[in-house]
């Protein structure tokens, strides 16, 4: 266990993230004696095991307690410490939410992107799923006729604000198309998210530019479907 648990903390370390598919990634996350030792080690250094369950991927991420002697005593990493301006971050929250809104729906509900809409009697018995089959793309052209006026024009969005936020993990850009990346999920916490944006400001500027976003957060929505058992929520 000594050899895989100092292999996990290294590759952590070294990549940022892992997919859920990984196989000490699983270990952790199935292994209590394992995961507590993981997550031993990693505070030992300040750092903590991000995972979310409706997320591709997990990572390390700084603990708590460690933001403020990480980034000074400044506030300027409140609003973003991986350096994100006003727009790159603007920007970020549209996609996280033309993304992960839907997706979210269709993990709790335990549909995909192929779904008829029909409904599935057994759906609720379906495992969680991730990547393609519940994830959608998002055209970049779309993106910046929508938005790109309001962050600057589409130059700057093409080249610039998209090109850091796939540099940092948060998308992926494959032939004119956005994709979820390997952050975009597990870095955002949609607990926090999803009612902030579903219930305020932004939720009117996405639907002015003809992207409706869910009326509640997919939880909520779980909760009064005519099969639910309740287990989705404690997922």
């Amino acid at each position: 266990m000594e050899h895989e648990l100092k292999t996990l903390t290294a590759r952590l370390l070294a990549n940022r993230w892992l997919p859920r598919s990984d196989r000490l990634v699983r270990r952790a996350l199935v292994d209590e004696s394992f995961r507590v030792e993981l997550d031993h080690r990693l505070a030992a250094v300040g750092l903590q095991l991000q995972d979310n369950p409706y997320a591709g991927h997990v990572a390390a991420a700084l603990a708590p307690d460690m933001m403020e002697p990480v980034f000074g005593a400044r506030r300027e990493y409140a609003a973003s410490n991986v350096g994100l301006n006003r727009d790159e971050i603007a920007l970020l929250v549209v996609i996280w939410s033309l993304i992960v809104l839907p997706k979210r729906e269709r993990q709790v509900t335990r549909r995909e992107l192929a779904d008829d809409g029909q409904g599935d009697m057994f759906g609720a018995e379906k495992p969680v799923a991730h990547g393609d089959t519940v994830s959608g793309g998002l055209s970049e052209a779309s993106l910046i006729a929508d938005f790109g006026a309001q962050l600057g024009g589409k130059t700057k969005v093409k080249n610039f604000l998209l090109g850091k936020l796939a540099r940092l993990g948060f998308i992926e850009r494959r032939n004119g198309v956005l994709y979820e990346g390997p952050l975009l999920d597990v870095a955002l916490d949609y607990r926090v998210l999803a009612d902030r944006i579903i219930h305020g400001t932004l939720a009117e500027v996405l639907a002015r530019a003809g992207h409706p976003v869910p009326e509640t957060n997919a939880f909520e929505q779980a909760e009064v479907l005519p099969d639910a058992d309740g287990d989705e929520e404690d997922a």
